[in-house]
């Protein structure tokens, strides 16, 4: 294998990043493509910037965001993160003894890897399941958690998020959603509740997901909830910092559903293209996929790498060659390996689908070229 262990996905970020800086420097940020739905941003005015102190910000600006944040996730109350992850951690920290069951329901397995790993740390027992007719609630659980789309965009059921929720309160166990993309995906394209107004008792997305705002989490939910997850995000140093509270407030207030609507038009387009030289793509409410499976599938010639590492090469050709940047290749340790070429994001509005689907077509083209060296596309991957 060439990617094996957490340290090699960070290096192979690293390098990534490189690239990416490289790109910008020699050819301006305008050859650089950011199609991963994470794209985000920081939108900030001069007078904002200058109340950027360490106690002036959170207090002009984690006021207005309970307004704002409000509205765009339900709840009675909002908590600003410094990642999705350290929300999740920060709550099953607080709610989640050692020895109790956290069980998890989700439209396809596997769950963000931060749930499983906070629940490791406290030493609770983790249980996960797609299967609705599987999940069950056991004695001795101190938390239910419902993803409502997962790392590869697929979305929940409606029906079984309510019946997941009701399961739950009839135990009196607190309801966790990790709505990362799903608090705008679920709501705009598919038309569902905010995990909130299903019943949830605490929901959380992330800020750069699907929309204009930082790398960041903001959790949602029942007040007195709220409050207490706070104390260990306090006390770990889990909350965001004045400059990502703003940039999340201006995030939020910058959001443009139509953007996610328009993509979720285009992806028939771009998938048609596609479709007259693959096989294995797959729409994905705002764009196209492949799963590393499934491109391996595409390729012909033999070769001894893994799945993931096919994923990982194709997704660094597609950067270096083309700028087109995707989620293998920048991802954190443990993230989903398939490549989604998601068309909401502001570099997508302007791409000319017909130049992308050669440029990806090329892209392809060279990985078979290369996979059947393996030090070659070990190079490709790390710069070494």
């Amino acid at each position: 294998m060439i990617v094996d262990s957490s340290l090699d996905e960070v290096k192979k970020r690293e390098n990534a990043l490189s690239i990416i800086k490289d790109i910008v420097e020699t050819k301006g940020r305008d050859e650089l493509f950011d199609l991963t739905g994470l794209s985000g941003g920081f939108i900030a005015s001069s007078s904002e910037v200058s109340l950027l102190e360490t106690y002036v910000g959170p207090a002009i600006f984690e006021d207005a965001l309970q307004e704002v944040g409000i509205d765009h996730m339900g709840g009675e109350k909002v908590l600003p993160l410094n990642r999705t992850s350290s929300g999740i951690l920060a709550a099953i920290l607080t709610l989640v003894s050692e020895d109790s069951n956290v069980v998890h329901y989700l439209a396809e397995l596997p769950a963000h890897p931060s749930i499983p790993r906070s629940c490791k740390l406290v030493g609770a027992n983790y249980f996960e399941t797609d299967d609705f007719d599987e999940f069950s609630i056991p004695e001795n659980t101190s938390l239910v958690v419902v993803t409502g789309s997962t790392m590869d965009h697929q979305v929940i059921d409606e029906e079984e998020f309510k019946e997941v929720i009701e399961m739950a309160h009839e135990k009196n166990i607190p309801v966790m959603v990790d709505d990362a993309s799903g608090a705008r995906l679920r709501t705009v394209v598919f038309n569902q509740a905010k995990a909130c107004d299903l019943g949830a008792d605490i929901a959380i997305t992330s800020t750069d997901k699907l929309m204009p705002g930082p790398r960041g989490g903001l959790m949602a939910g029942r007040e007195e909830l709220i409050d207490k997850i706070k104390v260990k995000v306090n006390q770990f140093g889990l909350e965001a910092q004045p400059p990502v509270v703003l940039a999340m407030l201006n995030g939020i207030k910058n959001f443009n559903e139509d953007n996610l609507i328009n993509s979720f038009s285009r992806k028939d387009e771009l998938f048609d293209l596609l479709s007259e030289k693959f096989n294995n793509f797959k729409k994905t409410p705002t764009g196209v996929m492949i799963s590393p499976e499934d491109l391996n599938d595409e390729v012909k010639v033999s070769h001894h790498l893994s799945d993931n590492d096919v994923a990982f090469v194709f997704s660094f050709i597609l950067l270096k060659d083309y700028g087109i940047i995707t989620i293998p290749s920048v991802s954190m340790p443990g993230a989903s390996a398939t490549i989604r070429f998601d068309l909401s994001t502001s570099d997508a509005f302007n791409l000319n689908l017909n130049d992308l689907d050669k440029k990806i077509e090329s892209s392809f083209d060279k990985l078979q070229e290369v996979i059947t060296n393996e030090e070659k596309c070990r190079e490709i991957v790390f710069n070494f």
